[in-house]
């Protein structure tokens, strides 16, 4: 009974969050991290993300893959995922970066706009990322590859 009684005190007190102190010796909860939460994504020929709504809570860990489904060359269609940050100008993002080749079409002007972008995928590629949902709100996702903005490539990160 007592070896019974203290493991499970030692897997109760593992599992639960520890309190640490922060600057005046206030103390707060530190909970242990989480498996992030997988959101399988697909990009195709029609230019759309399906799902192209995701939500999440403040500061959940998403794994977000994006598989192309889609059957055009990966050299005249390829997709990828470029979260921006809250109140971006998603249009002005995709025309600014249609010349950045080199850098999976995100301008390094623009940088500073993005949480979170995957690299390019063509025909059956999968590509991954993971990130911290941030503050509440709603986020704009896009493919950056030129023209696909424009014709309707974007979906919406819901945050509450």
């Amino acid at each position: 009974m007592f070896r019974f009684a203290l493991i499970l005190a030692f897997f109760t007190a593992a599992s639960a969050p520890t309190l640490s102190a922060q600057g005046g010796g206030a103390r707060t909860p530190t909970i242990p991290p989480t498996t992030p939460r997988t959101i399988e994504l697909q990009a195709s020929d029609n230019m759309r993300f399906t799902p192209d709504r995701i939500t999440a809570r403040p500061g959940e860990s998403l794994h977000v893959v994006l598989k192309d489904v889609g059957t055009a060359p990966k050299a005249a269609v390829a997709h990828n995922f470029v979260l921006l940050k809250k109140g971006g100008d998603a249009k002005g993002f995709a025309d600014r970066s249609a010349g950045a080749r080199d850098s999976d079409f995100i301008s390094p002007a623009l940088k500073d706009q993005v949480l979170a972008a995957t690299k390019l995928v063509g025909p059956g590629e999968t590509t991954d990322i993971t990130f911290q949902a941030p503050a509440a709100g709603s986020y704009t996702f896009i493919c950056s590859f030129p023209g696909h903005y424009a014709l309707g490539m974007k979906g919406t990160l819901v945050v509450k």
